[in-house]
C-alpha cells in the first residue's frame, strides 16, 4: 500500500505543469511554440535563461520532493539493507518514476507534458544524493567551459548511473537505467506523435 501511495504522490507532483505556468506567465504557450514540449528545455528556448529558471527548478524540485516522499513512505513498508533491499530506496525510485509519468502525461494538463528529463534529474538527489551533486558540478563546469549548459546537462544526466556506481550497488544503477528508459520511451512517443500530426 506504501508504494502504492508512493506512485500516486509521485504522479501527483509530476502533473503540476510548472514550465507551463511559467511560460504563460510570460504570455507563451510552450504547446504552442518550438518542439511544443511544456517543458525547461522549451521555456529556455523561447523565455531564455533569466525568465525560465523557475521552469528548470519546478520540474527538478518535482521528482525530489516525489523521491523524497517515496522514501519516507517505503521506510515504513519496512525493510532494511543495501541497494533495492532498502523498502525506503524502493520507495524513492517507484515515486521518482510516477513524477516522470505525470510530467509526461500530466493529469493538470490534459495528459500533454515534457520529456521528464528535469524531472529525473531532481530526482536523482533524493535516490543518491553524492552521485547528483557531482553530476551537478561537472554539469556547471562544463557549462562555463564550453559555454554550453545544453552539453552540460547532458553530460551530468547520462553521466549520473556511471557516478551512482561508485555509491550504491548495482541494482541501484539498474532501476536508474529503467527511469532513462522512461525518457527514451517518451522522446519516441514524441517523434510518432509528430510524424503523425
Amino acid at each position: 500500500m506504501e508504494f502504492v501511495l508512493a506512485a500516486l504522490v509521485g504522479y501527483l507532483l509530476g502533473s503540476i505543469p510548472a514550465a507551463l505556468l511559467v511560460g504563460r506567465a510570460h504570455g507563451v504557450d510552450l504547446r504552442a511554440v518550438g518542439d511544443r514540449n511544456p517543458g525547461a528545455w522549451n521555456a529556455l528556448e523561447h523565455l531564455g535563461a533569466r525568465r525560465a529558471w523557475p521552469a528548470f527548478v519546478g520540474d527538478g524540485l518535482k521528482g525530489t520532493l516525489a523521491g523524497g516522499a517515496g522514501w519516507l513512505l517505503g521506510d515504513l513498508a519496512g525493510g532494511s539493507g543495501g541497494g533495492l533491499e532498502s523498502a525506503g530506496l524502493v520507495g524513492a525510485y517507484v515515486g521518482v518514476a510516477g513524477a516522470m509519468v505525470g510530467h509526461a502525461f500530466p493529469v493538470f494538463a490534459r495528459f500533454r507534458g515534457g520529456k521528464s528529463v528535469m524531472t529525473f534529474a531532481g530526482g536523482a538527489f533524493a535516490l543518491c544524493l553524492p552521485a547528483a551533486a557531482i553530476a551537478l558540478a561537472a554539469c556547471v563546469a562544463i557549462a562555463v567551459v564550453a559555454r554550453s549548459f545544453g552539453l552540460g546537462a547532458r553530460v551530468a544526466v547520462f553521466g549520473f548511473p556511471a557516478l551512482q556506481l561508485a555509491f550504491e550497488p548495482v541494482d541501484a544503477v539498474i532501476a536508474t537505467g529503467g527511469l532513462m528508459c522512461l525518457i527514451g520511451a517518451r522522446f519516441l512517443l514524441g517523434r510518432v506523435g509528430a510524424q503523425a500530426g
